[in-house]
């Protein structure tokens, strides 16, 4: 396995075409209810995964459907972009269709490969570059895109109310999990370009005449490291990582609910649970050694920056001791050496 692949299950493929897929709802049916978009939508990050697509039972879609008593089409599948919804998801839509909900874009602009670069250790990645290019792609092409989804949307489903959801800042300033080397300024970055893509979400979506749905306000404060998070860090199996869990897709629907049916999100009663996303040592020991920073070229990068190659070749056989203290201290010691060439 590549440096590059190492995040790239980030975001599932999801090019394949979509079947309906229902998910029973509680109580008599009030409105046809369809649910297209992305892995956002699709409830990537609850560890429910269902079929190929993921398609949560915990994903906000499945949760406002069974609260306000709506029938579901769940078309929304990991890793659509713009293209997928319009050839694969919108067949669903119809003159019946009541209420539509949708996540989409982050995969246009590169989602998964912008962090796959930014995880790495600041001597290997082009980070900046990463982003730039999503930027682009978030300037030159996504207003078009959306300007044709939407508008076939509409014509598909008239008298539907069309909810649009914005995407929530994943960082908070902090990197706490054990192998990803994003740094404060790379977060910011990262938030930043999630603002610009939230801003013509919404541009486009009340151009469109629909609604808005802004994550920003109510996902505060439960970014990636806060606590409690609402979305997950790098976890295991890996497709979890940086998508809401299932609080964060209960705090979705408290979002999507009101706006698309005009009353309250009332989440049922349950008891405290916590989401883990602690990385075992050796896990995390395993997928930073398929960075493979040992490599001639990556121990180039490694002098060019600064820091010793010695230094990064030894941490590097450290995290193939089966001593876990040992993998926890050159664990953290490629950390700071990460810090220090910034």
């Amino acid at each position: 396995m590549t440096r590059r692949s190492l995040l790239r299950g980030l975001v599932m493929a999801g090019s394949a075409a979509l079947t309906v897929g229902l998910i029973p709802t509680a109580g008599a049916a009030a409105g046809s209810y369809v649910a297209l978009g992305d892995s956002y939508s699709a409830g990537v990050g609850t560890r429910a995964k269902v079929d190929s697509c993921y398609r949560s039972t915990y994903g906000y879609p499945a949760l406002v459907a069974s609260r306000y008593g709506l029938a579901l089409s769940y078309q929304a599948c990991s890793g659509a972009r713009t293209a997928d919804v319009a050839a694969n998801q919108v067949g669903a839509l119809n003159t019946g269709t009541t209420h539509v909900s949708m996540t989409i874009g982050g995969n246009d602009v590169g989602f998964a490969d912008v962090l796959t670069e930014c995880a790495q250790p600041g001597w290997m990645s082009d980070c900046s570059g990463a982003i730039a290019g999503g930027r682009a792609i978030l300037r030159d092409q996504l207003p078009g895109r959306y300007d044709s989804l939407f508008s076939t949307i509409r014509s598909k489903a008239p008298n539907a109310k069309v909810v649009v959801g914005g995407y929530p800042l994943i960082f908070n300033g902090e990197d706490c999990n054990a192998l990803t080397f994003f740094s404060p300024d790379e977060e910011a970055s990262l938030n930043s370009a999630t603002n610009d893509l939230d801003s013509l979400i919404q541009s486009k979506s009340t151009a469109s005449g629909f609604t808005f749905a802004d994550a920003r306000g109510l996902f505060g404060g439960h970014a990636v490291c806060d606590s409690p998070e609402w979305i997950n860090g790098l976890s295991n199996p890996i497709e979890e990582s940086y998508h809401p869990n299932r609080d964060g897709n209960v705090g979705y629907a408290k979002i999507f609910g009101p706006a698309l049916t005009g009353t309250p999100y009332l989440a049922p009663t349950a008891a405290p649970r916590k989401e883990s996303t602690a990385v075992h040592t050796r896990q995390a020991a395993d997928s930073v050694l398929r960075m493979r920073l040992d490599t001639p070229a990556n121990l180039s990068k490694a002098a060019a920056a600064g820091v010793s190659p010695q230094e990064v070749k030894r941490l590097n056989g450290q995290l193939r001791s089966m001593d876990s203290r040992v993998v926890a201290r050159a664990l953290a010691a490629l950390r700071a050496l990460d810090r220090q060439s910034r």
